[in-house]
């Protein structure tokens, strides 16, 4: 009777999920044109291009806290996405916008690291995803964190 009831409800779930009909209030698909996931031609793609990946902070003291910014052109031929940046520690945070970026316009990242309760050679990275292809880009932070009687 259980599995008699789920079938049920699982076709029930399928048939009224799958309505094509063209709805307003549809979601429109012309911003998500990953190749890999959509079957969009992938001549008409956002390209995200940094002026660097990579940012270097230096010596620093223990416990302070450090913001560098990397700059993004979208070089690609469709508007630029950023759903999402994740790090890789809870000591670093990405602050982006979630506003398309039009090809060639600029758009940014702010990174910030706090080398609270760290010491020594640290790198930490932040994980871009867009609607590129590839769909993940990968910023680097590194910081040389130096206790007060060190620096």
């Amino acid at each position: 009777m259980k599995r008699l009831l789920s079938v049920v409800i699982l076709a029930f779930c399928l048939l009224t999920a799958c309505n094509s009909s063209g709805e307003k209030g549809e979601l429109s698909t012309d911003l998500v044109t990953n190749p890999k996931s959509a079957t969009q031609p992938s001549n008409k793609q956002p390209v995200i291009t940094f002026d660097k990946t990579e940012h270097d902070f230096g010596a620093i003291l223990q416990g302070e806290r450090v913001t560098c910014t990397f700059h993004f052109t979208n070089t690609g031929n469709m508007p630029l996405i950023i759903s999402n940046v994740n790090s890789s520690c809870g000591c670093t945070v990405g602050d982006f916008s979630r506003t398309p970026v039009d090809p060639g316009k600029s758009g940014s990242i702010k990174a910030t690291y706090d080398s609270k309760g760290h010491h020594g050679f640290q790198t930490r990275t932040l994980t871009v995803i867009s609607n590129t292809n590839p769909n993940k880009t990968v910023l680097r932070l590194k910081a040389n964190v130096k206790t007060p009687d060190q620096y």
